[in-house]
């Protein structure tokens, strides 16, 4: 009878995690990896909250049980990075369960700790994400709109390019911006530490910024650090050709990897799927000046997504002769392969299709979600509803999106309200 109830309450987080754009495939491994970071009461809890923040009375009204214990609970949850807590415009504390990734699932591997059998939950992300495969498909292959997107890798920025790069599309600026900045252990290579297979490049080098920040820091999670401190590591990053993938949003990003080719979930993912564009690209990709190429193979081999290659130059008078040689279907547009040119044949040059990037969280997540069939989950969460300013600010992003995205919102919200809303609309 216990193991049913068990099964029913992990059931139940499986099922609350899949209301969020970003969820979690269910298998036998996803219940043992909840069972590891949730109580069996936890995961009951948990699998009633509403997807946006919340505040103690609120979930004490949900749970029915006194404001005290509710926060109590709540704040328990917090201290082991289940939960974000953070402060609201008007000084009051508020809550949100972020989604697996980014989120419980790489803070959970953010430091070292004794409260969790690292190495078990390291074995079992490994077999539910490199092996299984499901998660990471349906993460990074469904919808137009992803997770996340590449950085330009600046130093190798020309100087005309570096007068047309968007502030947005620099690392350095989401570090002056932050409010609040936190560098953690790099969850991918934690990961593959604890499974053998991690390689030499840096670990605590994993950046959060603003709201997420300041409440991994606050339990540990991550440590406070300052700007200067965050350029210097960000510089250290550039050096070991580390690539930077981050939130995909222009305003408040909340974290930026540095991932190397082999270890780290966004650029495997990129590699098996790269036709699928699993990972947004920035608005630059490398042109090869031939003359100057020598075959050394530098560049292939530090493509993170083996993009570049070499090939025979077809030199009839060298036969063995080689040159490197893009595919621009599977380039990032990172510029790590310029960085380590030893001809300085390589260079980087605007792509002639500009990236559209979200302007924000509330805008990326709405995208997806009408992309990937869950936007009724958004507007109508039937554990806690959402305020008029969180309904406005999703149907805002509705209103200006593309005629097709409307029309899958549409269909997928079965309204006459809101098919009446989307009218209006000018195409």
């Amino acid at each position: 009878m216990a193991h049913a109830t068990l099964k029913t309450g992990y059931r139940e987080l499986a099922d609350r995690l899949n209301r969020f754009p970003q969820g979690a495939p269910e298998s036998e491994t996803l219940f043992k990896i909840l069972a590891l970071l949730f109580s069996e009461r936890e995961a009951e809890l948990v699998a009633q909250i509403p997807i946006k923040p919340f505040t103690a009375r609120q979930a004490a009204a949900i749970w029915k049980q006194s404001e005290t214990d509710a926060r109590h609970a709540l704040d328990a949850l917090a201290s082991r990075a289940i939960l974000l807590d953070m402060e609201n415009p008007s000084g009051e504390t508020t809550y949100v369960l972020p989604p697996p990734m980014a989120g419980f699932f790489e803070f959970s591997l953010m430091r070292v700790r004794a409260d969790v059998d690292q190495k078990t939950l390291s074995e079992l992300f490994y077999q539910y994400l490199n092996v299984e495969e499901e998660f990471i498909r349906a993460l990074f292959t469904t919808g137009e709109t992803q997770l996340g997107r590449v950085f330009v890798h600046e130093p190798m920025l020309s100087a005309e390019n570096a007068v047309h790069v968007l502030d947005y599309e620099r690392a350095t600026q989401v570090i002056e911006t932050a409010t609040a900045l936190g560098i953690g252990v790099c969850y991918c290579r934690h990961k593959m530490q604890h499974v053998g297979r991690a390689c030499a490049a840096p670990k605590n080098i994993c950046m959060t910024f603003n709201g997420t920040a300041a409440a991994l820091t606050r339990h540990g999670y991550a440590r406070g650090v300052d700007k200067s401190e965050a350029r210097a590591l960000l510089a250290e990053a550039y050096a070991h050709n580390l690539v930077q993938f981050g939130e995909n949003v222009r305003a408040s990003v909340n974290f930026i990897c540095n991932c190397c080719g082999c270890c780290c979930e966004a650029m495997i993912a990129a590699r098996k799927f790269g036709m699928l564009n699993p990972v947004h690209t920035t608005n630059f990709i490398p042109r090869v000046a031939l003359a100057q190429c020598n075959g050394c193979g530098k560049c292939a081999n530090v493509c993170p997504v083996e993009a570049m290659t070499l090939v025979s130059a077809n030199d009839p008078q060298h036969g063995s002769k080689r040159k490197a040689k893009l595919d621009a279907d599977l380039c990032l547009g990172c510029g790590v392969c310029a960085r380590v040119c030893p001809t300085h044949g390589i260079a980087l040059a605007a792509r002639a299709e500009r990236v559209i990037t979200p302007v924000n969280s509330v805008a990326r997540i709405a995208l997806m979600a009408i992309e990937r069939g869950d936007l009724q989950h958004l507007i109508f969460d039937n554990r806690a509803q959402f305020s008029h300013r969180a309904l406005a600010a999703i149907l805002g992003v509705i209103l200006t999106a593309s005629p097709v995205k409307r029309a899958l919102a549409s269909r997928q919200m079965k309204s006459r309200y809101l098919e009446a809303l989307l009218a209006r609309v000018p195409v």
